[in-house]
């Protein structure tokens, strides 16, 4: 039987009291996600410098083995980042070309993507590149990482 008096619907105090929960599951969230995302891009950041230095690394070998023509007084590593995906010709039998990488990565905490670039003969805190080849490269954030390091140390 139906009467008028049995009706349906959330009451003012529920609403309010869902609203305060999932108020609060979001304030937990929210920083929690900042933490991810910021983790991710400096995870990120350590794998794109492992491969170009691994990159740089293995056109210093090369270099060594005499397997890379260079002039005399330089110091095996490539004049810039392009040269590690142009390629190099190898002085071999077949005069085959190397490249070492197929891109070169970019810098995720930064707008441009763009590397900070120190030469064999920079120090090794310098922020000026001498522009003779590229030995190192680095971040050129300035902001902290999660363990409180800067990201141009890394």
């Amino acid at each position: 039987m139906y009467t008028a008096n049995n009706q349906t619907g959330v009451t003012l105090v529920e609403m309010v009291a869902t609203l305060a929960i999932i108020s609060i599951l979001a304030t937990g969230i929210l920083p929690l996600s900042q933490v991810v995302y910021k983790r991710t891009r400096e995870m990120e950041l350590r794998n794109n410098l492992r491969v170009i230095r691994r990159a740089l690394d293995a056109h210093k070998v090369l270099v060594d083995e005499k397997v890379i023509p260079v002039g005399p007084g330089a110091s095996g590593y490539p004049e810039s980042l392009e040269i590690l995906v142009t390629g190099v010709d190898l002085k071999t039998a077949t005069s085959e070309k190397r490249k070492f990488l197929r891109r070169i990565p970019k810098d995720p905490l930064v707008e441009d993507g763009q590397w900070g670039l120190r030469s064999y003969a920079d120090d090794s805190n310098s922020s000026i590149w001498g522009g003779q080849d590229v030995y190192d490269v680095y971040s050129l954030s300035d902001k902290q990482a999660i363990d409180g390091s800067y990201y141009r140390e890394w």
